[in-house]
């Protein structure tokens, strides 16, 4: 007790001094820095092989010629463009108004948007452009040539426009995306001669890219030079300039980026697609097509009466190997298919079930509608009435869907049932064919691109049957109101909902069999900064985002490349 008695003021005095250093050194402690963190900023050429040749810078005209349209869309503005799920979104439109019948559109456009040679964008353009997309000497595809037809546009003002619908047909909006061309330059021509105009090759846009030159050797246009339009309405863009170099062929392409000559590929093809993925130096950005490849059935022909049945048509789905589809023959560069509406769009429902590969439970419900192999032997079931699980199945004649269709063949072997392959020009199984609707089953891909809004009426509506593209004549009326009404309803939520419904009852129903959506593959250089991409609904919208991307960024001290040694250029 006494030692401890004796060591109180000591430990007393050690204590106080414990105290005085901390409050010293919690005086000295350096003030809270802000660091600003490295900002993107402007500077370098980008440059990105395309595979083709460039023939028009004409957006009406690009549709025509696809590696036109990678350059088309810097170049020039539409009035709407579309968001990362479908839905439209302004762009040289501010705003719009909807009559209550959905007949009427008013559209107001921005006042600050400038032809590339400093002249407004007026009213008087869109009306101009539509009148080309009306004109039956311009050329324009024959079912946008007859919509439009049907259009009335009127310009109100110089910056208010008036499009008069002949009924109501909510997907509308969708149709606004198209290039707006000038009327200050190319109003005087003939719609010929302004097919044959050298502003195709020199052209004057609004878009966030000006015309800068063409690349030429020996006397062959190898590629087209754009630079950063400086009056541009929307987000200012990071490169200086943007270059789209023309190659024959994607492994030309591939020798060009590896030998550093351009930065970017449009489309990573089958072809070169390992070498890609083994590059450290690309990055590969991926994107769900607005395609689907599916098989037909022809549910009205009575040689195969068997398809009426839905648990039949649910066992050949059961039956088919689509992971096998997708990892190999498409060598991943796919997504399997639950249904007619594309996912991560804003129509699409996320709820639906899937019909999973199971080789067993097809066999049973084939055994449960009473097919079973015939004593005698063969290689297809029958039932009792004698109807043979047999049929020929017709497909585009090209490599790739040989193979999809031998897999499938030898999946449905496995089921009891016999299938005939016939391969036929791709025109050919249109017009001949599923037009006239004298096939059994056929394996086909359905394209949607360009149109965002999914609208399937044309496809699976009961009034589509006969002489519409409904082929495999499916007649379902419950499925027809839903179509019907999200045609009409201009509230989004409402057709959410309207086709939330008929995409639950084309999965119970199946009169298709859908299989997989491609996806789309475009390698960037690992020096570009800041890419993104979305669902595409051309492959031109990867280029949507590219305000975004850039080689530098400003850090305290002065610029730097993102990467050491990235210069752009």
């Amino acid at each position: 007790m006494n030692l401890i008695k004796k060591l109180r003021w000591q430990i007393l005095i050690i204590v106080l001094a414990l105290i005085v250093i901390a409050v010293v050194l919690w005086g000295q402690q350096a003030e809270p820095v802000l660091v600003e963190a490295p900002e993107p900023t402007s500077g370098g050429i980008y440059k990105e092989g395309v595979v083709g040749s460039l023939i028009r810078l004409n957006p009406l005209l690009a549709v025509f010629n696809p590696p036109d349209q990678d350059p088309t869309r810097l170049l020039f503005s539409g009035l709407i463009h579309f968001g990362s799920t479908g839905l439209p979104q302004p762009d040289l439109s501010s705003s719009w108004g909807i009559s209550r019948n959905g007949e009427v559109y008013n559209l107001l456009l921005r006042t600050d948007a400038l032809w590339h040679d400093g002249e407004p964008v007026t009213s008087d353009d869109v009306v101009f452009t539509v009148s080309l997309l009306k004109n039956s000497e311009f050329p324009v595809q024959e079912d946008l040539a007859a919509f439009w037809q049907e259009v009335e546009v009127e310009a109100l003002d110089e910056h208010t426009l008036q499009f008069r619908l002949p009924e109501a047909f909510a997907p509308f909006l969708d149709y606004l995306d198209f290039g707006i061309l000038p009327v200050h330059l190319l109003g005087d021509l003939s719609a010929q001669e302004i097919v044959d105009s050298p502003f195709n090759l020199q052209p004057v846009g609004s878009g966030p890219f000006q015309f800068d030159r063409l690349l030429v050797m020996d006397n062959q246009i190898t590629g087209v030079a754009l630079k950063k339009n400086p009056d541009y309405y929307g987000d200012t863009v990071f490169f200086d300039q943007v270059e789209f170099i023309y190659f024959p062929d994607s492994l030309s392409a591939w020798e060009a980026y590896r030998a550093g000559d351009i930065l970017g590929i449009g489309e990573i093809t089958l072809e070169i697609l390992k070498e890609a993925l083994e590059d450290q130096s690309i990055n590969l950005y991926t994107s769900r097509m607005p395609q689907m490849s599916l098989i037909l059935m022809n549910l009205d022909n009575p040689e195969v009466v068997f398809f009426q049945e839905v648990e039949m048509r649910r066992a050949l789905l059961q039956g088919i190997n689509r992971q096998y589809l997708v990892d190999h023959i498409n060598q991943g560069q796919a997504i399997i298919a639950d249904g007619p509406i594309f996912p991560k769009t804003w129509a699409y429902y996320e709820g639906l079930s899937r019909y999973d590969y199971d080789r067993e439970a097809a066999i049973k419900k084939i055994r449960n509608l009473g097919y079973t192999y015939p004593a005698e032997g063969g290689a297809a079931r029958t039932n009792e009435e004698g109807d043979r699980l047999a049929f020929t199945m017709i497909f585009p004649e090209d490599e790739k869907h040989t193979l999809i269709a031998q897999s499938i063949q030898e999946n449905w072997a496995v089921l009891g049932i016999d299938v005939s392959l016939q391969a036929l020009p791709y025109e050919e199984l249109i017009s001949d064919r599923l037009e006239n609707r004298s096939y059994e089953v056929a394996l086909v891909d359905l394209n949607l691109t360009s149109m965002p809004d999914p609208d399937p009426y044309p496809f699976w509506h009961q009034t589509q049957t006969t002489g519409g593209q409904n082929y495999s004549i499916w007649n379902d009326r419950q499925a027809s109101e839903y179509l019907e009404q999200a045609r009409i309803i201009l509230d989004f939520a409402e057709r959410q909902r309207l086709y939330k419904n008929f995409q639950v009852r084309f999965f119970d129903q199946l009169p298709a069999l859908p299989l997989y959506y491609p996806v789309y593959t475009y390698g960037v250089s690992s020096d570009v900064k800041g890419v993104r991409i979305g669902p595409t609904f051309e492959p031109a919208d990867r280029l949507d985002t590219i305000s975004d991307w850039y080689f530098f960024v400003e850090v305290p001290g002065g610029l730097e490349p993102t990467e050491e040694g990235s210069t752009g250029g």
